[in-house]
């Protein structure tokens, strides 16, 4: 049998089978990962300069970003300066809902693209003046998919999952939660009245990622932001 194809045939030249329209579509998709590598390595670089720690929060659309995001300036402004860049397709409605909780916000609107890229970070932070030993909140677009495969330079990636969801997000998108560093389960007040088990969804994460550290947050009456709040700074004060 051909190891290459899986025909009954010795194995034998398989030019027919990648037509060189395919060939340079290969080259081009690799050679855009690359250069977007490249910004992801210069805007870590300027985040060390500056003594800033940088979260990619990820989720699906409706996890609750924006207003952990809300929640978490208000906790940290006492103790730094917090800045935010938003994506979203269309619209600045987030990031008006950002400034008005206190923090700078730059909006990116990515029209038909369904993530954040590097090189959308880098044009930002290295056209502002972000405040050094400070935190900045990057809230990707809303997709389990795509962002897990860019990284934008930041500190940690942070994955937000609800509780409305399903339980079965870790297992459906397992790259996601294998890329992040955190999981924060939100929308505990609401437990009691979905189809949701802790214990499954706590079971794939365990076997995608083992020793995944987990929080559980109700952002409508506050629960367990005390310990995210705890998580940021000592991430902060932690970081390289």
């Amino acid at each position: 049998m051909c190891e290459t194809c899986g025909c009954g045939e010795k194995e034998h030249d398989h030019e027919d089978l990648f037509p060189e329209e395919n060939r340079r579509l290969v080259e081009v998709k690799q050679s855009v990962l690359q250069e977007d590598r490249a910004f992801a390595e210069k805007n870590r670089q300027l985040f060390r300069e500056r003594h800033i720690t940088c979260l990619n929060v990820v989720s699906s659309p409706g996890s609750g970003k924006t207003l952990l995001l809300e929640r978490s300036i208000r906790g940290l402004l006492p103790f730094s300066a917090v800045t935010v860049i938003e994506g979203d397709q269309q619209t600045t409605r987030d990031s008006d809902r950002i400034r008005k909780a206190g923090a700078t916000a730059f909006q990116i609107n990515t029209g038909l693209g369904c993530h954040l890229t590097a090189r959308m970070i880098h044009e930002v932070v290295s056209s502002h003046v972000l405040p050094e030993n400070s935190i900045l909140f990057i809230e990707n677009v809303g997709n389990l998919v795509c962002p897990a495969m860019f990284d934008l330079g930041e500190t940690k990636r942070v994955v937000i999952m609800s509780v409305t969801e399903g339980d079965d997000k870790p297992a459906k998108y397992p790259f996601m939660f294998y890329s992040s560093d955190i999981c924060l389960i939100n929308k505990m007040d609401l437990l009691p009245y979905v189809d949701y088990s802790i214990d499954a969804a706590l079971h794939d994460l365990k076997h995608i990622k083992p020793g995944m550290e987990v929080l559980y947050l109700s952002l409508k009456d506050g629960t367990g932001m005390g310990g995210w709040i705890d998580w940021i700074r000592k991430t902060h004060n932690n970081r390289p």
